[in-house]
């Protein structure tokens, strides 16, 4: 949806969107007998996407084409809570623990709706600024948590040497196109703030230092905003160097220019580091990489362990366009921007990861099962801790069953870790059933309702806009008792994460439909969480790693484990530090080529098994 010519940009609708006061209540999860007694307990795991009510999109109202979406996530701590902004979502998201998270419905919107929004904490207040190609007032709140926004009555003045006009052009020598789109900003330790622009596979990032003065708005201060110093272009993409660069799924399209977006800083002793995403948001391949400079304004270096965040394979894919920072303990998390594309090109969703910095400078996101369930820590982790809650995936391929269904739909569509398959419902009707048979008892966690836009036809908000249903298990298939009881459920939960309060045995999970806001009821994947009885598979056996003519490739091979459920090639620049995953079922060949690769950096890799019981010892490491 282009902009201007090699644009990323999604410009904000021009129509009105009803909106609603949304607050998400706390629900008891209820488990009875025969499984445990009941119990209400808080959750303390959470499974990708993040479990908050997306909204749905109204751009393509015209079209008909209706779904929920959310984007380009930026999160901020600011005082004792975390904020979540989103693209085009007409308010945000507050969470004191980055599990539960509340919409706020801001007391003022001068906006359409904000796209690729950027914050900072500075000055004790919290600002956002929206993706614009004109100038745009810049918000500020010192109350976020009740919604109340100020605007400052000077916007943010034209980009220094920008065309003014967002239609088709061709730039002039010292020309830069339209903008800030894709913002970010940043606050050094001395006060000075910058700012970060660009979304386009044909311009590079910018960055320019801001006058942001803090004053007293009583006495007319605190309004200033002007450009310091004039914009400097950055860098750009080098898809013919760096192989995660190159555009299309599983990077295979070498034609199409990739779209370098989404920066942010963050400092880190006295190292910045300046993030971006590539090669688009479209594919599964959306990752993240960073240039590392000595000043705010750079000069910048290309991290030879770049992406430092990919997730290409799982339910969740892609985790480009997000944001970096520290929770309350001092622990780094990443967010990103995940693929679902079953409606239109930018329906997505988003993740949260683990991240962090080595003592030597490199940056890491860990997206190893990084949508399954993982343990919200309470305490600042180790460099080695592990966040995963070893709780394994139970309902993949198995038998699903449902009281009625759409041709081309099948019941089985729910059981297939692919969000862009769905079981439908013939009806949205009270009492619609779904069913997945386990295959024998196993001791079950938690679970996720991943539902689907199928001929959704709702744009905007509205009151009817919630999920309601409840959860049941059986260990004989007759006699059902109730896990999860959200009959009464006040908001939307388009990707549900239910933890259980204790450990449930049972063979047959079934779904009982009450209410969504959706003219049809879908589901893309009723997952299962917990374990089978048992050991954990063995370590993948002849592992090999070849690099290929084109040293951007490499081909990896692992002979198959016997009742595996998948496998994650990891790889990385040292047998310790093995941050990038590529994760594979195991009815996918047990050949994978590599397409994320650096010139001129060596790599390890190697191979785990997965299954119902648990996770195998790495395999041999591989130099290739």
């Amino acid at each position: 949806m282009p902009v201007f010519v090699g644009s990323r940009a999604e410009a904000p609708s021009s129509h009105s969107r009803r909106c609603r006061w949304a607050a998400a209540l706390a629900v008891a999860l209820v488990l009875v007998a025969p499984f445990v007694a009941a119990q209400e307990s808080p959750s303390h795991t959470w499974a990708n996407p993040v479990d908050i009510d997306y909204r749905y999109n109204f751009e393509q109202m015209n079209e008909g084409v209706s779904y929920r979406t959310g984007a380009d996530p930026a999160v901020v701590r600011y005082r004792d809570a975390y904020y979540l902004f989103l693209t085009l979502a007409d308010g945000y998201w507050r969470s004191t623990d980055l599990l539960h998270w509340q919409f706020v419905k801001p007391s003022r919107w001068p906006f359409d709706s904000e796209v690729a929004p950027a914050t900072l904490v500075a000055g004790d207040r919290l600002f956002l600024m929206q993706a614009a190609t004109q100038p745009r007032p810049l918000l500020y709140s010192t109350d976020p948590a009740h919604g109340r926004l100020d605007f400052w009555t000077r916007l943010l003045p034209p980009v220094p040497g920008a065309v003014s006009s967002d239609e088709h052009y061709t730039l002039k020598p010292g020309e830069l196109p339209p903008g800030p789109w894709d913002p970010g900003l940043f606050q050094d330790e001395d006060g000075k703030t910058y700012l970060y622009w660009g979304s386009s596979n044909v311009h590079p990032l910018y960055a320019a230092q801001l006058d942001l003065k803090l004053g007293d708005e009583s006495q007319g201060e605190g309004k200033r905003l002007a450009f310091v110093t004039q914009p400097q272009a950055l860098f750009t993409l080098h898809p013919a160097e760096h192989g995660w660069e190159r555009f299309g799924q599983d990077h295979t399209d070498e034609h199409t220019l990739p779209f370098m977006e989404g920066a942010w800083m963050n400092r880190q002793g006295d190292r910045y580091y300046l993030q971006y995403a590539a090669p688009g948001t479209e594919y599964n391949a959306y990752g993240t990489g960073v240039y590392v400079g000595k000043g705010p304004l750079g000069p910048f270096e290309y991290a030879p362990y770049n992406p430092i965040g990919e997730k290409p394979g799982g339910f969740v894919q892609g985790v480009g366009h997000g944001s970096t920072f520290q929770d309350a303990y001092g622990n780094w998390w990443n967010t990103g921007t995940s693929w679902i594309g079953s409606n239109w090109t930018f329906e997505r969703r988003i993740g949260l990861y683990r991240a962090g910095f080595h003592a030597d400078g490199q940056m890491w996101v860990d997206t190893r099962f990084g949508d399954f369930p993982q343990r919200m820590p309470d305490h600042r982790l180790k460099e080695n801790e592990d966040t995963f809650a070893g709780w394994m995936l139970l309902s993949y391929r198995k038998s699903a069953s449902a009281s009625s269904a759409l041709p081309g739909h099948p019941a089985s569509d729910a059981a297939d870790e692919n969000p862009r398959t769905f079981w439908v419902a013939a009806s949205n009707t009270p009492g619609q059933t779904l069913t997945l048979d386990l295959g024998g008892e196993r001791t079950v966690r938690a679970l996720q309702v991943n539902f689907a836009d199928y001929q959704s036809g709702r744009y905007g908000d509205a009151p009817d806009i919630v999920a309601q249903f409840r959860i049941e298990g059986s260990r004989d298939g007759q006699h059902w008792d109730t896990l999860v009881d959200l009959s009464h459920e006040t908001r939307d939960r388009p990707d549900a994460y239910l933890e259980l309060p204790r450990e449930a045995r049972m063979r047959y999970v079934r779904y009982v439909h009450g209410h969504v806001g959706a003219h049809t009821l879908a589901i893309a994947d009723l997952r299962v969480f917990g374990n089978a009885d048992g050991a954990p598979p063995a370590a993948p056996a002849q592992v090999t790693a070849r690099r290929l003519a084109d040293t951007r490739n490499a081909d990896i091979t692992w002979s198959p484990v016997p009742g595996a459920v998948g496998y994650n090639v990891r790889w990385g620049l040292s047998p310790d530090r093995l941050h990038s995953t590529y994760q594979r079922f195991a009815d996918q060949p047990t050949k994978l080529t590599l397409r994320s690769l650096n010139k001129g950096v060596r790599y390890v890799v190697a191979v785990e098994a997965f299954d119902e019981h648990g996770v195998s010892v790495l395999s041999a490491t591989q130099n290739f």
